[in-house]
């Protein structure tokens, strides 16, 4: 069974999307805090951990560059959500944070299933 890290400060989120993933066969582990996440990941090493990028105390983003810089966690695919900024196509943002994708809220349940496996196949 394939682990997901779901990554959101929006608890209601993190609820619907957990049960979503658990549904269609995934291990499921969710955080809210997000200056945690890598500590986390490291101990916990998911296949894939979705991120959203909004989220106070730490964005996305920092948080992606944290989980690049440790080696326990350098290599898990992250595919961001977010409803402000696509980040997909963008190749610095790619490299400088090892994003694999892109989701854009609100979030379709199909796509996420779709950019999971897509992106796990790629892995």
């Amino acid at each position: 069974m394939k682990k997901i890290m779901i990554v959101d400060d929006d608890k209601d989120f993190l609820k619907e999307i957990g049960e979503l993933l658990r549904d269609a066969g995934y291990g499921v582990t969710i955080i809210s805090d997000s200056p945690f996440v890598a500590k986390f990941a490291a101990r916990e090493k998911p296949d894939l951990i979705l991120l959203d990028i909004r989220m106070p105390t730490m964005c996305g983003f920092e948080v992606a560059v944290n989980l690049k810089n440790l080696t326990e966690t350098a290599k898990i695919p992250i595919i961001a959500m977010t409803g402000f900024t696509p980040v997909e196509g963008d190749s610095f943002v790619k490299s400088f944070c090892s994003i694999k994708r892109c989701l854009k809220k609100p979030l379709n349940p199909l796509d996420i299933i779709k950019e999971i496996e897509w992106t796990l196949k790629e892995s």
